[in-house]
């Protein structure tokens, strides 16, 4: 992969065992949980995303993302520091059945110094048929909209201009604070 996915863009699944299968993280914004803030999040600002897969082949897959750092990681600011990923708050998905012509999607947080929001990547690697997947990375940031970002689904291959301007946007961020 030469350039992330920026936020909203769909990803397909590059190995034939999972040919049909994509992935697409959206959905980025301030949230604070609906079970309630963790106490090891004091005086961050929590965000939310979703995760979403969507089958397109002709069997299903089984599919497990949930809150556990091995199956996706965020990082924060410049300096690409970790964001406490709240475990308990996700509506993560575990082991479903995902059908042809069906998606699925899960709702995380994060929590993270306000200042450091300006730039987030976020790395996905569920499980898929009980087996590790490859994590492909999105980048973005809140206050920017996937609607402005992207006209449509493209996959991290294509050479675009949407992942240029969000990268010339981030670089624009000169510090964290």
């Amino acid at each position: 992969m030469d350039v992330p996915n920026v936020v909203g863009d769909w990803q397909e699944y590059q190995s034939e065992e999972w040919a049909g299968l994509r992935i697409r993280v959206h959905g980025l914004k301030k949230a604070v949980p609906a079970r309630g803030r963790h106490d090891d999040a004091k005086g961050l600002t929590y965000v939310s995303f979703q995760v979403t897969f969507e089958n397109r082949a002709s069997t299903f897959f089984s599919v497990d993302l949930h809150g556990h750092p091995e199956h996706y990681d965020v990082r924060v600011g410049r300096n690409g520091n970790g964001a406490f990923v709240d475990e308990y708050a996700a509506d993560g998905i575990r082991d479903f059945n995902l059908y042809p012509q069906r998606r699925v999607t899960a709702t995380l947080y994060v929590a993270a110094p306000a200042p450091k929001l300006k730039q987030l990547d976020i790395q996905i690697s569920p499980k898929i048929d009980e087996e590790p997947s490859f994590g492909y990375v999105w980048v973005g940031a809140l206050g920017v909209h996937e609607g402005s970002t992207s006209a449509g689904p493209r996959t991290s291959t294509a050479k675009s201009g949407v992942a240029s301007e969000v990268e010339r946007f981030l670089k624009g961020t000169t510090s964290d604070d």
